[in-house]
């Protein structure tokens, strides 16, 4: 599908190329053709992209709307339905805690049913950004400062969840586990609260790209019940 947009505060080839670089980041996007003189850009789709995703993309400079008196209705149900969108989230997590208070349920113990949920949804998650390796790196960069100032890391951040997670079930250098978990968690959980205080509509990668999620207070509260685990595990 083929879309056309209005973009303002393009000045030369220069702000052109720099437009179509970025709409060019965004899953889903496969083709962009800005053109200066008539301020807009034509974007080729292989599903739906919400204006917002494409919006958040760009730097302040510019701006992307539906040309005048064109039908703005298809990006109404992306933020009618934002919650039907993290219902996987929330099933994840659901299944996650009861995986964790089932392996305990014989001689339960709270300390150890934590260190299984970390390390269950470590593994879990770094699953699903394993199956699209390629296009989370960019998805990432989007809200994670760390990421978005040295590429590399957001190749690496799936590998990261992956050795955590290993490290937790087996209950391996549970010291050094816990304080990566708050560095790693904390700086995407900084990266999280700016976008969401700025207001900005994106995408989360928590999930990879499999699944469209919106960046929504469920993603601050997903690092957060992280953060506190490994916090209280230190302070054990």
């Amino acid at each position: 599908m083929k879309h056309t947009y209005a973009i303002s505060g393009m000045t030369c080839q220069g702000c052109v190329a720099s437009v179509s670089e970025k709409l060019m980041r965004v899953d889903g996007v496969t083709e962009v053709e800005v053109d200066l003189a008539s301020s807009s850009a034509q974007i080729t789709m292989d599903h739906h992209v919400g204006l917002s995703y494409l919006a958040a993309v760009l730097p302040d400079k510019y701006g992307i709307s539906n040309p005048s008196g064109s039908d703005t209705s298809m990006d109404l149900p992306e933020e009618k339905s934002k919650w039907v969108q993290l219902r996987p989230l929330f099933l994840i997590f659901a299944y996650l805690f009861g995986a964790a208070i089932l392996l305990r349920v014989k001689e339960w113990n709270a300390n150890e049913a934590m260190l299984d949920f970390m390390g269950l949804f470590y593994i879990v998650f770094s699953f699903f950004k394993f199956l699209d390796l390629k296009g989370f790196p960019d998805s990432f960069a989007m809200y994670d400062p760390l990421a978005r100032a040295v590429p590399f890391y957001g190749w690496l951040y799936p590998f990261i969840e992956l050795g955590l997670g290993l490290l937790f079930l087996m209950r391996l250098q549970l010291q050094f586990a816990l304080i990566a978990t708050i560095v790693v968690l904390g700086i995407t959980t900084f990266g999280v609260t700016k976008t969401l205080l700025d207001k900005k509509s994106i995408r989360c990668a928590c999930l990879g790209t499999a699944l469209k999620l919106p960046m929504t207070e469920a993603t601050f509260i997903e690092n957060a019940i992280m953060l506190v685990m490994a916090f209280w595990m230190l302070m054990a």
